[in-house]
């Protein structure tokens, strides 16, 4: 099982501390806004190609068991 800190990183110095998947500088929180507007997940990965698939289905999958940023 990937640990949500694999998928998710937080830190000061990158967006002011706010979560982002590991290796960009995507909101994690984008994809939810995305989602939540109606979008698909493609569109999501299209328009962020930095975001590997695994990584927002792992972000979602945490997301839905009520984990999203914790470690």
């Amino acid at each position: 099982m990937t640990r949500f800190s694999q998928i998710v990183h937080c830190d000061p110095d990158i967006l002011g501390g706010t979560p982002v998947f590991v290796g960009t500088r995507v909101p994690v929180k984008s994809l939810f806004d995305y989602l939540e507007g109606g979008e698909t997940l493609d569109e999501f990965l299209h328009q962020f190609p930095s975001v590997k698939r695994e990584q927002a289905i792992a972000a979602l999958v945490s997301g839905a068991g009520g984990t999203y940023g914790k470690d």
